[in-house]
């Protein structure tokens, strides 16, 4: 399988809407390693490492994220793979 470590910067109404929980919870069905965490800009931040096609499928999650999430833009950057996590967890 092909491995992929994506950095994710999203905008919206991201935060105080159970965005990052929600990050984590479809993170780990998808078997995804990485964090998720806020930014004092408003952003959320995260980065997923784990199979490319379940990281795509996150991705799509993240773009429309939890019920009450608007999510306006998704930056989102490839980098080099690095087997740095064995679990994904929330930042704080």
């Amino acid at each position: 399988m092909v491995k992929a470590r994506k950095h994710l910067y999203i905008e919206g109404r991201v935060q105080g809407v159970g965005f990052r929980s929600s990050v984590q919870q479809k993170a780990n069905k998808l078997k995804i390693n990485g964090w998720v965490k806020n930014l004092y800009d408003g952003r959320v931040e995260a980065v997923f490492t784990g199979q490319f096609n379940n990281i795509e499928k996150m991705i799509k999650y993240v773009k429309k994220g939890p019920g009450f999430a608007s999510i306006y833009n998704v930056e989102v950057i490839n980098e080099n793979f690095i087997n740095e996590f064995n679990k994904f967890h929330i930042k704080y």
